[in-house]
């Protein structure tokens, strides 16, 4: 019996008859006429004679792959476009829509989409320890920081709206420095969970050898599964309340605040992220990181696209709309509508 086989004892057969049988995937023997096969160690494989083991073929999510390589090219692109818009709502900061919808809470909501799509960067390549904490900490602050910003601006337009009637208590209200004391707040829960995350349960540069045969497949692993959603689900509440915010109220003038934007896009961002829990328990390996850079980037790009592009589009093709006069006359018209 020549290696990379084991002997197999016939049935009903005397005992010195026994078959010639090839070992199995990850077994191997290198000496004649053995009765049994040598399984591989977990990080090596048989090779195709089965009379030796040799060294798993590593695999991860990386640059060098195409799927990688447009994963890096969409979110780089989207950052790109995040900053473009940045720049327009800079340049025209003193126009009536982009004064009528909170400015400095308009920027830090862009500053934060731009973060959370450079984040997903951090799930491409080959996972090493710093990039493993970093990941889902990373993915967990910047999203808690927009969504609560989501959440703080839709709260202030329609306090301010309801702030200019006359005798009204809700002026005390309209104040940045509110938005960004419930910025900070909501934030503060996100920071919380991480910690309690990073101190007992971090995650860390692992291998999966169950997947795919012959293959070694370097991943991160949460170290908490239960960390790892109560931080996806925290995310998920917030955008549930902004959702919820931004419904009521989306009868609102729409020239004058975004709620109507904003509930759309809440509904666009919830949607990715539900989506995202079977899609994420069913894969496996390099695809399930793919499958959270999917997340990430849809949901961001729900946003921006469903927040910022109707502003951009009144600030650079339709200027004559951009003026107080505008905005007041259509608030006017809502009232009246309600009288």
């Amino acid at each position: 019996m020549p290696p990379g086989t084991r002997k197999a004892i016939q049935n009903d057969q005397p005992i010195c008859c026994y078959d010639c049988v090839s070992c199995s995937d990850g077994e191997m023997s290198n000496q004649t006429d053995m009765d049994s096969c040598i399984a591989c160690p977990e990080d090596q494989w048989s090779n195709e004679k089965k009379d030796a083991c040799v060294p798993r073929t590593i695999e991860f999510l990386s640059y060098d792959d195409p799927f990688g390589a447009s994963l890096a090219f969409i979110s780089v692109s989207l950052s790109v476009i995040t900053v473009a818009v940045l720049a327009i709502f800079l340049k025209h900061r003193d126009s009536a829509i982009v004064k009528a919808n909170n400015r400095d809470l308009t920027y830090i909501l862009l500053l934060s989409l731009m973060l959370s799509f450079l984040c997903s960067l951090l799930f491409i390549g080959r996972p090493q320890k710093v990039t493993c904490l970093l990941q889902q900490v990373a993915f967990g602050m910047i999203f808690s920081v927009a969504v609560s910003s989501v959440l703080a601006k839709t709260i202030t337009v329609a306090i301010a709206f309801n702030a200019t009637k006359p005798g009204s208590k809700l002026r005390m209200w309209v104040d940045s420095r509110i938005s960004f004391c419930l910025i900070l707040l909501c934030t503060l829960w996100e920071v919380i969970i991480c910690t309690v995350w990073l101190t007992h349960w971090p995650p860390f540069p692992d291998f999966d050898t169950k997947t795919e045969s012959g293959k070694k497949i370097l991943l991160c692993n949460e170290g908490s599964v239960t960390a790892f959603y109560c931080v996806v689900g925290y995310v998920g509440l917030l955008a549930l309340l902004s959702f919820m915010v931004a419904y009521k109220v989306r009868n609102l003038p729409d020239s004058f605040n975004e709620a109507q934007h904003i509930s759309f896009s809440m509904l666009v961002f919830c949607s990715a992220w539900v989506a995202f829990i079977p899609a994420y328990l069913s894969t496996k390996g390099r695809y399930m990181v793919a499958v959270e850079i999917f997340a990430v980037l849809a949901s961001s790009a729900g946003l921006l696209g469903c927040i910022f592009i109707p502003k951009c589009y009144i600030i650079l093709l339709r200027p004559e709309l951009n003026t107080k006069e505008q905005l007041m006359k259509i608030k006017n018209l809502h009232q009246s509508r309600k009288l």
